[in-house]
Order: C-alpha cells, then sequence, then structure tokens
C-alpha cells in the first residue's frame, strides 16, 4: 500500500478540518444500540462474577445468561 506524502496528507487534513461529515441522527447506531445492554453491579458481585466466570472458562454474560434463563423456566412452572 502507497504512503500519503507530506502534501497528500495536509490537503486530507484539510478537508477534514473544513468539512463535516454528515452524520445520520434519525436511528441510533451500533454502539448507542449495544450499550444499552451494559448492567451495573457493586463490586462484590463483579467479584463473583468474574470468578465463576473464571472457573467455568466462560464469560460473566454467560453466567448471568444461565441464572436468567433458571429463574424463567422456575417462575414459569
Amino acid at each position: 500500500m502507497a504512503r500519503m506524502t507530506e502534501e497528500e496528507a495536509d490537503a486530507l487534513d484539510e478537508l477534514w478540518t473544513r468539512t463535516t461529515p454528515a452524520i445520520d441522527t434519525s436511528r441510533p447506531g451500533y454502539f448507542t444500540q449495544h450499550m444499552a445492554h451494559l448492567i451495573e453491579v457493586d463490586n462484590l458481585t463483579a467479584v463473583w462474577l468474574r470468578a465463576k466466570a473464571d472457573a467455568a472458562h466462560t464469560t460473566p454474560a454467560h453466567i448471568i445468561g444461565e441464572m436468567v434463563r433458571e429463574r424463567m423456566v422456575t417462575s414459569a412452572g
């Protein structure tokens, strides 16, 4: 891949400095949609989840998912 010359880099910098890209704000983007999935837990819960996940060679999200599904099954029955 060819590298930019100083002149090309200056021209590109000038272009992005003078013009602002159009951003569609009428619908949420990827990070807005996926950051909504974050939850805040206290430190003890975070440590416990990390320990359980490490012991099971999985992720805290997987541990939480299993717990939620178990609770859903017991509450449905």
